[in-house]
């Protein structure tokens, strides 16, 4: 059995004013390379690499677009979330965040909230790699998700150093393969060659319809798979309790964002639809998979396949990862059960992860009773609890800010451009997807169970407050 520890420097019954890894009980053992490559393949993920497929099919080429201005919005949310990381860097950032500038509600709201979204998010990424197993063989859906998850569990005990190493590598490889088949979709379209080398071109983006050939409502209608696509983006946050030297290497990641999305989201789906037509992708069919296989590239289909199969199982790792840090800063502020702040002698939160994991199982029923429709039933529920996290970052910045400006509070070495109007900008932009998400009948289930997760949360925090009346996690 592995051996704990309790964090002796708190007794999980008061809020804890944490400011480093160490006075958290963590290692920092996450180097300068290994958070960019994080920071890098947070946003490569199922998203992208399996829920692009049904957004093509639904937008056409216009998904370039969405994809460019949610990319935007998703840069305005980081710099907001980087002037509170170096305002204050901790790992349970959002909630402790939220706490602060919101209050206790807000906090114990958002850090069970992102718990529940990488909760969700995992069965998710385990489900598309349960997706992409069935396309060397025909093994049932449910099996494949048993065995990741099960795998992923016993990679999430270990430290952090070689967590962040694994994570390393298989960011390597999702960047590695993207920018292969970008150069060569590239060399397709210059000198053309493959089945596709004769059709190939870029007035493809506009010719098969026009570059709306859904309208622009039908673009509007793909934000929310959009907008799942860079979920993840903030994993971040969650590192900088665990991070060498957050002040140096945080606002570096950050700032990577815009290119990021440029090369891997826009420049990936420019080249793509300018090799195949749009029209020939289909839901629940990775558009790279499809792509490579249009173009007569078995060979290459194969590579990508599991390319993406990694990609789903290195996003799920990550959830392991983030649920137990949350779960652990959720008890460390008497908003959760005790036994979570225990730590393993490598500082792994090892009882957090574990209840993480056991509840990504669920994922193995989905996938046994809905193996056809098991990654749209969750896709669009991580959606709106992962959009959550990113409201309260937003309104967390805007009101420090404020306080900082008026000398309440110190000034952030790494201010956020165009604040506080770019975070109001990005505030109105997630609250249109949410509208949206209401008028499409796929996405309108998770709207149904936000408001029974709200119940449960606000009743479970007027338990806690009732037992713990004095308690510090209760005060502002």
């Amino acid at each position: 059995m592995t051996s704990v520890q309790v964090d002796s420097e708190h007794d999980g019954s008061g809020a804890a004013e944490t400011a480093s890894g160490e006075g958290e009980g963590y290692q920092r053992g996450l180097g300068a390379r290994q958070i960019q490559m994080i920071a890098i393949g947070g946003a490569i993920g199922t998203g992208l690499f399996l829920g692009a497929g049904k957004a093509i099919s639904k937008a056409g080429p216009s998904l370039i677009l969405a994809y460019a201005i949610a990319g935007l919005v998703i840069f305005f949310i980081m710099r907001a979330l980087g002037e509170l990381l170096m305002y204050r860097p901790v790992s349970g950032s959002f909630s402790e965040y939220a706490r602060e500038f919101i209050g206790p509600f807000a906090g114990f709201v958002t850090g069970w909230t992102y718990w529940l979204f990488w909760v969700v998010t995992g069965i998710t990424e385990v489900t598309a790699a349960a997706t992409y197993m069935t396309y060397w063989w025909d093994i049932p859906q449910w099996v494949s998700a048993l065995v990741f998850t099960v795998i992923l569990y016993a990679a999430n005990l270990i430290s952090v150093k070689l967590f962040g190493e694994l994570e390393f590598w298989f960011s390597m490889v999702k960047v590695t393969a993207i920018i292969g088949m970008i150069l060569i979709c590239a060399g397709i379209l210059t000198i053309g060659f493959s089945d596709a080398g004769d059709t190939a071109s870029v007035t493809m983006l506009w010719s098969e319809g026009g570059f709306f050939p859904k309208g622009i409502g039908g673009t509007l209608m793909t934000l929310q798979i959009v907008m799942f696509a860079f979920l993840a983006v903030e994993l971040v946050g969650v590192t900088a309790g665990e991070s060498k030297d957050p002040k140096t290497t945080l606002p570096k990641a950050i700032n990577t964002v815009p290119w990021r999305i440029a090369v891997f989201y826009v420049g990936a789906l420019i080249m793509i639809l300018s090799v195949v037509p749009w029209t020939e992708f289909q839901p629940g069919v990775s558009p790279f998979v499809a792509a490579f296989e249009k173009m007569g590239l078995g060979v290459g289909a194969a590579i990508v396949n599991f390319v993406v199969l990694t990609a789903a199982l290195s996003s799920c790792n990550s959830g392991m990862y983030s649920t137990g840090r949350m779960l652990r800063d959720l008890a460390l502020n008497g908003q959760g059960p005790k036994a979570f702040t225990k730590l393993t002698k490598s500082g792994t939160p090892l009882i957090g992860t574990t209840v993480s994991a056991a509840l990504m199982l669920v994922g193995v029923w989905i996938n046994y009773q809905w193996p056809g429709d098991a990654f749209n039933k969750v896709v669009s529920f991580a959606t709106i609890s992962g959009m959550w996290a990113w409201i309260m970052i937003l309104v967390a910045q805007i009101r420090y800010r404020a306080k900082a400006d008026r000398g309440e509070l110190p000034q952030s070495e790494f201010k956020a451009p165009g604040a506080p109007y770019t975070s109001w900008f990005a505030l109105l932009f997630i609250f249109m997807v949410i509208v949206m998400m209401g008028i499409d009948q796929d996405a309108r289930v998770s709207l149904y169970c936000a408001p029974l997760w709200a119940l449960i949360m606000g009743v479970s925090y007027l338990v806690l407050k009732k037992r713990n009346p004095e308690g510090a996690a209760f005060k502002r």
